[in-house]
């Protein structure tokens, strides 16, 4: 394969997780007699610009019609976008005269606190479902992807933006060029764009394998990032950890050409600390693979454990997270009977692969499982509170990432 960015032939191998159905191709009842599409899961590394990419992905198959994320459901993301808007209204001086703009407006969960704000704004968002969601809140939505193409168009009609959010996107783009480089269009000559995006530091030392599936196309590093927007037209001037998606970060650009902000410290101390990790060695990538089986292994073995003593498994939270997990370990419904969620898109459906059934709340109440394992481990704190009536019947939770813990 060659480089997304730099076009060098790609060898170095980070991790391979067999094979499996996209992670959001749920399946309804309808289809659960018909053969699913599955595709290799493996990603690699290029040496050269040292962007970890997936070496496979069916680009057109993952965002349809009934492409079912919806990122309101989660009360902790909401309240990290409020804290994003106020944010950025204080740092730039937003007011009723700006633009702003966010890349992947999934159901408008970010827009709604700049519109209450009476700053005006507009999503960009392919899928319909969400973008149908997004204009239900009364948020304008331009329903396409982003690239120079689309840029290019909203530039011409007078649509630059002071500010462009890109929150979990950034590795979801095929043609991350192409991606980035629509940025550098779209922004007034003093604009910013932010980039959100888990960080990869994190996912290697926390074992985070279940983030990989084939919507992720890149996993990031500053590294990388950095050398992707210079080619593209933008330079990074800030750069924030934040807890997200088990660790991300926040990037900060501004147009190569116009952009008159100063660095921060914290870019150098970044890049710094990512390259004394080894982020651009062979090296740093070389035990991922041994990780993610040991976390393979680790959940196989729980679950022959549970059933030998009789004890009923289910799971919380159908993510993307939980169907690389269990296709990768091969995981079916005798040993997880059902999966939870509160997204009512889902209820009913089946998770892609393992064709565990996906079931609402009061199953969960009904049936008491002794353990619960919650896939989106991110968000652990918020599930485990909504999940303390639980222990009415001495049930547990059980996270895997980065070790299995039984709480």
């Amino acid at each position: 394969m060659n480089c997304r960015h730099c076009a060098s032939e790609v060898t170095l191998s980070f991790v391979d997780l067999g094979s499996a159905p996209p992670s959001n191709a749920y399946l309804s009842p309808a289809k659960l007699g018909e053969p699913e599409r599955w595709f290799p899961l493996s990603v690699r590394v290029c040496e050269q610009c040292w962007l970890v990419q997936t070496e496979f992905s069916p680009a057109s198959e993952l965002f349809d019609a009934e492409y079912a994320y919806f990122s309101s459901f989660s009360s902790s993301w909401l309240a990290h976008a409020e804290r994003y808007a106020l944010s950025m209204i204080e740092r730039f001086g937003l007011g009723e005269a700006s633009h702003v703009v966010e890349v992947a407006a999934n159901d408008g969960y970010l827009l709604q606190y700049f519109k209450t704000r009476n700053i005006p704004c507009t999503g960009i968002e392919p899928t319909a479902g969400t973008a149908a969601a997004a204009r239900a809140k009364g948020i304008a939505i331009v329903q396409d992807f982003f690239g120079v193409r689309l840029a290019t168009k909203l530039a011409a009609e007078g649509g630059q933006a002071d500010v462009i959010a890109a929150n979990n996107v950034l590795a979801h783009v095929p043609d991350i060029n192409d991606f980035v480089a629509g940025f550098a269009r779209l922004l007034k000559p003093d604009g910013v764009a932010t980039f959100e995006f888990p960080h990869l530091l994190r996912l290697v030392a926390e074992s985070q394998f279940d983030t990989i599936y084939h919507e992720h196309f890149s996993y990031l590093s500053l590294v990388a990032v950095c050398r992707i927007f210079a080619r593209n037209g933008l330079c990074v001037f800030d750069v924030e950890a934040l807890p997200t998606h088990g660790g991300s970060l926040r990037v900060y650009a501004q147009r190569a050409d116009t952009g008159t902000r100063e660095p921060c410290a914290s870019v150098e101390v970044c890049l710094r600390t990512e390259r004394e990790a080894g982020v651009e060695t062979a090296l740093f990538y070389a035990t991922f693979q041994e990780a993610t089986d040991r976390v393979k292994n680790d959940f196989l073995s729980f679950l022959l454990h549970a059933r030998r003593e009789g004890r009923s498994v289910g799971a919380y939270g159908a993510a993307a997270k939980g169907n690389t997990l269990m296709n990768y370990a091969g995981v079916r419904p005798d040993l997880v009977r059902f999966v939870v969620d509160r997204n009512p898109a889902k209820q009913g459906k089946f998770m892609p692969g393992s064709r565990i059934p996906i079931v609402d709340e009061a199953h969960l109440r009904a049936t008491k499982p002794d353990y619960v394992v919650v896939f989106p481990w991110n968000i652990k704190p918020e599930i485990a509170q909504q999940l303390e009536y639980m222990a009415s019947w001495g049930g547990k939770i059980v996270t895997l990432v980065p070790s299995l813990e039984i709480t």
